[in-house]
């Protein structure tokens, strides 16, 4: 964590990859200013909010500014699908649309990592911190497979169609059996939140949804758990 108008600034002009920042509501300085030009065409998630968060996370002289520096270096989709291509790659993607809880998240990264993942997508705001815990739960496995954080996850949706790969959305509403759609191909796997599901405005743009078969009274599994399950099948169909 870091705290002060002036650090903050020069964290992010030096190219320091910043997970989030808070900021005070009506902040309204000329360094505050500064700081809203140094974010201009980055990525990084602003949350406005009251002083007293502010004063809950330091109680030294933090100007009205807190960031958190991110654990990971992000990548962007667009820069790794046509290496893969390129080195003659089947790529397979998993897309995470509104995942809050970081120990999911930090338990889907590590399936991915050892299922051969080329790369997890994340949205800029509504999921989970990639923090130390976060890293922790996967085991470190995301220090060892690209993050993409982008900004709209419907526009890298599309992207990822138009590159060629079959999008599937995980939703128990689904007709067709995990098992039953070909994995073979250039793939995504859109993996939506805890509660709700994948996102209508993606689950549109998807090619398709699988669902799993749940044969208990509960109605759904555990979305690290539904993700293993998918990713194993794709590597199954692959080998």
């Amino acid at each position: 964590m870091i705290f002060g108008l002036r650090p903050v600034i020069e964290a992010i002009e030096a190219g320091k990859e910043l997970d989030r920042i808070l900021i005070k509501k009506d902040l309204g300085s000329d360094l505050a200013k500064e700081l809203f030009g140094a974010m201009r065409g980055t990525q990084i998630p602003l949350q406005k909010v009251p002083v007293e968060k502010l004063n809950r996370l330091t109680m030294k002289n933090h100007q009205g500014v807190v960031a958190y520096l991110s654990s990971v270096e992000y990548q962007h989709i667009a820069d790794i699908i046509p290496t893969l291509y390129e080195e003659a790659k089947t790529p397979f993607v998993v897309v995470l649309d509104g995942i809050t809880d970081v120990r999911n998240f930090g338990a889907i990264a590590r399936t991915c990592e050892c299922t051969g993942v080329d790369a997890i997508v994340v949205p800029t705001r509504g999921g989970a911190a990639v923090n130390a815990d976060a890293v922790k739960t996967s085991a470190g496995a995301l220090h060892n497979i690209a993050v993409c954080r982008e900004n709209v996850l419907t526009d890298t949706v599309r992207f990822l169609k138009a590159s060629g790969l079959t999008v599937f959305a995980a939703s128990e509403k689904a007709t067709k059996n995990y098992t039953e759609v070909d994995f073979t191909v250039p793939v995504a796997i859109v993996m939506g939140a805890e509660d709700t599901g994948v996102s209508p405005q993606v689950l549109r743009l998807c090619d398709e949804m699988v669902s799993i078969p749940i044969l208990g009274t509960i109605q759904s599994l555990n979305v690290s758990v539904a993700a293993g399950v998918l990713m194993y099948e794709v590597i199954r169909q692959r080998q």
